[in-house]
């Protein structure tokens, strides 16, 4: 039985995290809503860790993730939501597990727990789904300028264990223990909120100059593309308007042009009208043309980047390496259809890529533009995006389409992923929406020309290459690996301690009866 008066702290901490995300992005929420959740879970039995776990869940994804169910109806939207709200249960039965009612908070195993099972979320069920992972609001603060040193792992880590430290010192304030021993879980507190500004995020490095174009849908919703010619005529149009502009003297020469995902769906390859059109625009601004198009086959659809060279078309192709369930797939699909009819919205399954998003990009200055691209949801997955830096990215490129979420929290979430991105590796971030919110994000994590949606835009400007490897490049998925092994250190060890301790209980007595709260901590 879940204690009712912890089910309000349960629920407030998911609330407060919200607010630690667009469009609310108050990012100093973060730790403060762990704080909360850290004092609600602490000392409970399994089962109501679990229990107020689920609730923090909710509360926090029911909001966020309202977007998932804009078009599609409710059930989705709260399929997703319930979800992602089991891994916060399954954190909360781990803070369960490894606290007692004698030592209610342990700030390590807190933020050893919150990383591990965050990790999970990201890889399982299909795939995973890490958005709004607690680093990915964080683009503006100290916590941020972490991820260059360990990825949005290690930002997830030191919020928590920041959250954690602010709930002992509460619990030590409630024990009417010494001043001096609040003041150190304070002041600790205190300086992982504020070491992150120690980090320097550099800025080096020779500029390119890079042109996103937005070129709108003629309406938002599932519909979006519906006149698909519209949508393709629309971005023509708009590179049309940038082209001019240069030619006029209003604007520099682009080294790149980057069109958003579905730009072009009509297939640009076996349409003879929509290839040759964008060759012509292609011409007209001479530069190089990163188009997001659908390539259709017998064996299914391939959501991918064409890069279209003046004078040369296509000369090189991207496919989505990791294609979104229930968005551009439907696994199990028949099972799936025994809960919703909408299963069958998506027609047909797109097909997955195996080879890293990168384009080699001469400029005529003699540049090489070294694109790591990302497709829509792509931008979320630490393994994805890290590759392309692997693989020598000296700029990073995020396509999207944002038209089937309307005016919600779902773009400017996406924008800043993409923030956090630029600061994890150090690499400058072209961000382009075929609705908005589009941006050109510096290595420091600023985004400029922030868009507005469901608008036609351009943003252009310069941006500097990189080619220097941040820490966090170079270490991976170590931060991971290195907290779930510590975690299960803890959780065996607790293991033992309890066996220990409940031998020397019972003694020779094996059948010797088990409290309720045994019971729930096996």
């Amino acid at each position: 039985m879940v204690p009712v008066r912890r089910l309000i702290p349960a629920a407030a901490s998911g609330g407060l995290l919200c607010l630690a995300f667009p469009t609310y992005d108050l990012w100093f929420m973060a730790p403060i809503a762990l704080a909360v959740l850290a004092l609600t879970l602490g000392g409970t039995t399994m089962r109501q860790g679990f229990g107020l776990g689920l609730v923090a869940g909710l509360a926090f994804f029911v909001p966020t993730l309202h977007w998932a169910g804009i078009y599609v109806g409710n059930l989705p939207w709260i399929a997703l939501a319930t979800l992602q709200a089991l891994f916060i249960a399954l954190f909360g039965l781990l803070v369960a597990w490894l606290t007692s009612p004698a030592r209610p908070v342990r700030p390590l195993a807190f933020a050893l727990a919150w990383v591990v099972t965050e990790s999970f979320r990201s890889i399982a069920p299909y795939g995973g789904f890490p958005w709004v992972k607690l680093a990915f609001g964080q683009a503006d603060a100290p916590f941020g300028r972490l991820a260059s040193l360990g990825g949005a792992p290690f930002v997830g880590f030191v919020i928590a264990l920041t959250g954690a430290l602010l709930a002992l010192a509460a619990v030590d304030v409630r024990r009417r223990m010494p001043w001096g021993r609040v003041a150190a879980p304070t002041g600790l507190a205190i300086a992982l909120a504020l070491v992150g500004l120690a980090v320097p995020l550099p800025m080096d490095g020779e500029t390119v100059n890079v042109v996103g174009i937005q070129g709108n849908v003629a309406r938002p919703g599932l519909d979006f593309n519906a006149e698909r010619r519209a949508v393709l005529d629309n971005h023509v149009a708009t590179t049309r308007a940038a082209a001019r502009d240069t030619a006029e003297g209003r604007a520099p020469q682009p080294d790149l042009v980057v069109w958003p995902e579905n730009a072009s769906d009509i297939d640009p390859i076996l349409n003879g009208d929509a290839n040759q059109l964008i060759r012509e625009v292609v011409d007209e601004i001479d530069a190089p043309v990163m188009v997001g198009g659908l390539l259709e086959a017998q064996d299914g659809i391939r959501n991918t980047t064409l890069l279209f060279e003046p004078g040369r078309g296509d000369t090189d192709r991207y496919v989505k390496r990791h294609p979104v369930p229930f968005g551009e797939y439907i696994p199990n699909r028949s099972f799936w259809r025994l809960f919703s009819d909408k299963v069958d919205l998506v027609r047909r399954d797109f097909l997955a890529g195996d080879e890293v998003g990168l384009f080699d990009i001469q400029t005529a200055r003699g540049e090489s533009i070294r694109t790591g691209i990302g497709i829509c949801f792509e931008v979320a997955y630490d393994d994805v995006m890290r590759d392309t830096v692997r693989a020598g990215a000296n700029l990073l490129v995020i396509q999207t389409n944002n038209a089937t979420f309307g005016f919600t929290a779902e773009s400017p979430q996406q924008l800043a992923i993409s923030r956090l991105r630029a600061i994890e590796f150090g690499r400058s971030v072209v961000h382009v929406s075929t609705v908005g919110q589009s941006a050109l994000i510096t290595p420091d994590g600023t985004a400029h020309q922030v868009t507005s949606l469901f608008t036609q835009a351009v943003v252009r400007g310069d941006l500097p290459l990189r080619d220097a490897t941040t820490l966090a490049t170079r270490v991976g998925a170590a931060p991971e690996w290195l907290a779930a092994t510590a975690l299960l250190v803890l959780v065996s060890s607790g293991a033992v301690r309890r066996r220990q301790s409940a031998a020397g209980q019972h003694g020779p007595r094996e059948n010797a009866p088990r409290s309720k709260d045994e019971d729930d901590r096996p």
